[in-house]
C-alpha cells in the first residue's frame, strides 16, 4: 500500500497493491494493520454504497460533532471526479480543496478526515461508489454548501446541463454562509 499525502493535512491518497494475472486481480481495499502501520488509525463502523448514472452530483456535505465522520472512498466500477473541502476554521487551509478522480480501473481510494465537505461527481454510467465512515449518520448533525459555489469555483468537469441533483442538495447554501463547526 503507497500512502500519499495532498496539500491538505491529513487528506490522503491510498493506492493499493494490485496483484494481478490472466484471472483478473486482487487487492486488500482495507487491512486495519496495515493501515495503522501507515500512521491511519481510524475505527470504522459502517459500509455505504451507492450506484449513479454519469452526472450525479452527490455532495457537498460533511456530518458535525459528535456525529462527525471520517471516510475511506473508492470506486468499485465506473469512474468519479472526488472532492474533499477543507472547513477546520483554524487550518491554514480553510477552504482549499482538493480533488482526485477514483475509477475501478485505477483503484485509488481517498482518506477524508473529519472537518472536510465531500462529493463526487459520476463521470461514467453505472458507477459503483463505496466509502467507510468512522461514525453513524445523523440527518441532525448535515452540514454542507452548494455543488456550484461562486467562491470555491470548483471545475467538476461536465457541462452543468448534464448534471443531476437531488432536491436536497440544490437547496445548500453557499460557502461564505456556513458557520463551520470544526
Amino acid at each position: 500500500m503507497n500512502v500519499i499525502e495532498t496539500s491538505l493535512k491529513g487528506l490522503l491518497i491510498i493506492e493499493p497493491k494490485v496483484f494481478a494475472d490472466g484471472r483478473g486481480y486482487f487487492f486488500e481495499s482495507y487491512n486495519k494493520a496495515k493501515f495503522a502501520e501507515a500512521g491511519i488509525d481510524i475505527d470504522f463502523v459502517q459500509d455505504n454504497q451507492s450506484f449513479s448514472q454519469k452526472g450525479t452530483l452527490r455532495g457537498l456535505h460533511a456530518q458535525k460533532a459528535p456525529f462527525a465522520q471520517a471516510k475511506l472512498v473508492r470506486v468499485i466500477q465506473g469512474k468519479v471526479l472526488d472532492v474533499a473541502i477543507d472547513i477546520r476554521k483554524n487550518s491554514p487551509t480553510y477552504g482549499k480543496y482538493e480533488t482526485i478522480e477514483l475509477s475501478g480501473e485505477n483503484q485509488r481510494q481517498f482518506l477524508i478526515p473529519e472537518g472536510f465537505l465531500h462529493g463526487f461527481i459520476t463521470l461514467e454510467d453505472d458507477t459503483i461508489f463505496a466509502y467507510k465512515v468512522n461514525n453513524y449518520y445523523s440527518k441532525d448533525a448535515e452540514v454542507g454548501i452548494i455543488w456550484n459555489d461562486p467562491t470555491l469555483a470548483i471545475d467538476w468537469g461536465m457541462d452543468v446541463k448534464d448534471i443531476i441533483l437531488s432536491p436536497k442538495d440544490e437547496l445548500l447554501p453557499q460557502f461564505k454562509d456556513l458557520d463551520s463547526p470544526f
